[in-house]
């Protein structure tokens, strides 16, 4: 059966951690493997980091840039070279291939969100690999995915594929860092995300000195993934032919149950592809009903409103100690909402001076996170 399957590779595997100069071997043994699954007529993806690496090692530079116009600019170097690698490799074995550069503002507006599908949905129909990174050339620190490893998920959310694989250095989720802890217990699989925290696993949000995503990255792009349906793997970046082994049934890797019933296309816009621009904190009154009843969000059960934002922006909806239930949005603006909180719907026409939207967040626009 036909399957539609992402793979992301870490810059932490596509390069020597001595130098960071491209593992030339591994590179070329993804291009064997992502093309043995083309040629079974599996649609494939590949979220590729590597540019900044890439072009650090060109350069002759011994750590990655911090300024972000140094590390645009060493980004623009990297990245020419590094899809020359890749198109050397998958022309000779007869898989053509094409370069997708993303900015998170690429998903924040919904019409570009549909062309974006519209593009992958014709490239894979064409037998082509896309493959895929942030734009680092020109994405700004308020507009970017931060790490490829949330890129990859939403990659994979976008084209509702039916399997994520994240490639990285380690060759599955432990309960704690084996490289310090030699007793850390592997865990083979995840059937429900919830599961993370009662493990309290300990994750670092470092990667590698090349790389910029560490385990915490994954489990948080794992969630986006399961979402939306999709299996996801934790597994070594260095033995790509894991990926049809696993494909075939082998127990490797890390396993993330995807949700039996995962969230619509639009909702999964505005929970993960939209920036939040703000914050709501909820009474426990408005949290019950959001959570667990499926209502919309009413002016009574805001407490606090935090940022600066318009009406139709995607805000976080949060309880009183600060954690994120869920993310929608706003018929009202910031303003707006300052001097409506804690306030019945019908008081709201007297306060504002015009009549409005009886609800803050509609149920229909709001999504549980």
């Amino acid at each position: 059966m036909t399957k539609t399957i992402v793979v992301k590779i870490g810059t932490s595997s596509l390069t020597q951690p001595e130098t960071g100069q491209l593992a030339l071997s591994t590179i070329a043994t993804l291009a064997e493997t992502l093309s043995h699954l083309r040629r079974q007529n599996h649609r494939v993806i590949l979220v590729s980091s590597g540019a900044v690496g890439v072009g650090c090692a060109r350069l002759g530079l011994t750590e990655r840039p911090k300024a972000i116009a140094l590390k645009q600019a060493v980004a623009a170097v990297g990245q020419g070279r590094l899809m020359r690698i890749y198109d050397d490799l998958f022309t000779t074995l007869q898989q053509p291939i094409a370069q997708v550069l993303l900015t998170r503002s690429d998903l924040v507006q919904r019409s570009r969100y549909l062309n974006i599908y519209n593009t992958f949905r014709e490239l894979l129909q064409l037998g082509v690999i896309p493959v895929v990174n942030e734009n680092d050339t020109v994405a700004v620190d308020e507009l970017k995915f931060g790490d490829n490893d949330t890129l990859s998920a939403l990659v994979a959310s976008l084209v509702e594929a039916d399997w994520l694989f994240l490639l990285t250095d380690v060759d599955r989720l432990y309960s704690a860092d084996p490289r310090s802890v030699p007793d850390a217990q592997p865990i083979a699989l995840v059937s429900n995300i919830k599961e993370l925290a009662e493990l309290q696993i300990q994750t670092s949000t470092q990667g590698s000195q090349w790389g910029t995503g560490g385990m915490f990255t994954k489990i948080s792009a794992a969630r986006i993934a399961i979402a939306a349906g999709v299996r996801t793997v934790i597994t070594q970046g260095r033995y790509p032919h894991n990926i049809e082994k696993i494909l075939q049934g082998e127990p490797i890797g890390t396993h993330f149950e995807p949700h039996p019933e995962p969230t619509s296309a639009r909702k999964r816009w505005i929970a993960y592809g939209l920036v939040p621009a703000g914050k709501l904190y909820l009474d426990e009154g408005a949290v019950l009903a959001i959570s667990g009843g499926g209502k919309s969000l009413l002016a009574a059960g805001i407490t606090a409103v935090q940022g600066e934002f318009d009406i139709q922006d995607a805000v976080q909806l949060c309880d009183k100690n600060g954690n994120e239930i869920a993310r929608g949005l706003v018929n009202y603006s910031s303003t707006e909402l300052q001097k409506i909180r804690g306030r019945r719907s019908g008081e709201i026409a007297a306060i504002l001076g015009y009549v409005a939207a009886e609800t803050v967040v509609h149920r229909d626009n709001l999504v549980l996170t």
